[in-house]
């Protein structure tokens, strides 16, 4: 089979720490810097015959940092010194990987157990030592097993400190949460807008790279948050509201639209619903113009692209929000015909045995619900006061305006609350359709639709 040439992709290229390079060493002064123009370019003419994107100045196992003069490890085509991370870096590691700018020496073996897609790629790149050069059929193969691409279409493999090295495009930081979990295992916090930061970052790291335990693990956590069942996401809300009762009004969680993104990109559709549901309840200027001083805006991550829904699911919260501001009116209008909550009965006197069970009052009690109606049409739709744009909220709040402890009429009171946790039942269960969720199919990313 024919070798790959070369250039550009020059698969494990050896480099000795003890090499010859005294016109290109330069002492580190900083943790992190670029050369300047001159060292550059000696850089560049010390290494230019080997073909390598890095240039190993040092033994990097060498014990010291740059403030004890260690010589540093650049990159050729940019200068920018590169970094080791401080503690994914094991002297015994058998590869090196690097994103961005940070270097992790780790275990092939453990990476291997632990996903289907390092293990194939490392197996190549064995493969590799043994004849001294990768046939194009074993390139492809690697390229496909890893699903991994740089700026140019190509992955390079290079050897640094008697290791084979590979560069992952990936964020350095997600790099380095998704190894500390393969080794200590997935440590996740209280799902606000930092734990959120970690775990979606492992979860697109653990779904690339085919880590299908940890990936259930990340799922099962966003999951307690953006959840399925109206009873979690009640827990939900009671957690949030403490939250902005402590802080003044700061968001507990992270940007909905952020979750809907990621959930399509890793394709988790089971945090699609509550997701879409969260995001309804803000207007559509708070959705799409949010002031610095708007929770939305608060939420988005610090570094990270603000997040962009597709079309399809632009459709899909326009419908979702048109369905939740029905829902309200519906469960208004249904309070002002109070005989599909009441149940008279027989009327009794005040205070005899059956009294907790039966209206007590019906005229009086036509004229209770009457006002209250009168109170939640002027709340929520003239006013738009917190919950206008929450159904959910809307029912729990109306099944509470006719208290059992409070009301002459237990028997009505009762009805109320009962009604209202129907109906928000009834509506938790219907909200897939409001946003067009129902079907597998709707659940699809639209082709030729961008992340």
């Amino acid at each position: 089979m024919d070798s790959i040439p070369s250039s550009p992709l020059e698969p494990f290229m050896e480099f000795s720490p003890n090499r010859e390079l005294s016109d290109s060493i330069v002492s580190s002064g900083s943790s992190s810097r670029s050369l300047s123009l001159s060292e550059r370019r000696h850089l560049r003419y010390s290494t230019s015959s080997s073909g390598s994107r890095f240039s190993i100045l040092d033994d990097l196992n060498a014990p010291g940092g740059s403030d004890g003069g260690r010589m540093g490890l650049f990159d050729r085509e940019t200068g920018i010194e590169l970094q080791r991370h401080p503690d994914l870096w094991f002297p015994d590691g058998s590869i090196v990987c690097r994103a961005e700018n940070t270097l992790f020496r780790v275990h092939s073996s453990q990476l291997g157990r632990h996903s289907v897609c390092f293990r194939d790629l490392f197996v190549v790149g064995s493969s590799h030592t043994s004849r001294g050069r990768m046939s194009r059929k074993d390139v492809l193969d690697a390229l496909n097993a890893n699903a991994q691409d740089g700026a140019d279409g190509q992955t390079s493999w290079e050897r640094l400190g008697g290791c084979p090295a590979v560069r992952l495009w990936d964020r350095a930081e997600d790099v380095a949460n998704l190894f500390t979990s393969l080794y200590d295992g997935p440590t996740f916090g209280n799902n606000d807008k930092d734990d959120y930061r970690i775990v979606s970052g492992i979860l697109r790291l653990a779904t690339k790279y085919i880590i299908d335990n940890l990936r259930n693990k990340a799922i099962a956590h966003l999951s307690i948050v953006w959840p399925t069942t109206l009873k979690a996401w009640d827990t939900r809300e009671d957690l949030a509201r403490a939250y902005e009762v402590r802080t003044g009004g700061r968001r507990l969680y992270p940007s909905p639209q952020d979750v809907i993104c990621l959930a399509r990109e890793v394709d988790a559709p089971i945090l699609l619903p509550s997701a879409f549901y969260d995001l309804s309840r803000f207007s559509f200027t708070q959705i799409f113009e949010p002031g610095e001083d708007e929770v939305l805006h608060q939420s988005r991550l610090a570094g990270r692209p603000d997040p962009v829904l597709q079309d399809v699911d632009l459709q899909r919260l326009a419908l979702g929000k048109e369905a939740a501001q029905h829902a309200i009116t519906s469960l208004i209008q249904a309070m002002g015909q109070s005989q599909s909550i009441r149940h008279p009965g027989t009327h009794m006197r005040k205070g005899s045995a059956s009294s907790a069970a039966v209206c007590v009052s019906a005229a009086a009690c036509r004229k209770d619900f009457g006002e209250l109606v009168d109170l939640a049409t002027q709340h929520y739709l003239f006013d738009r006061e917190r919950g206008c744009y929450d159904p959910l909220y809307v029912a729990e709040e109306l099944g509470q305006l006719k208290s059992a402890e409070f009301s002459e009429c237990k028997a009505c009171a009762r009805s109320l609350e009962s009604w209202a946790t129907r109906e928000r039942e009834r509506m938790w269960k219907a909200m897939p359709a409001w946003f067009r969720l129902d079907s597998p199919m709707d659940l699809v990313p639209a082709a030729g639709s961008s992340k």
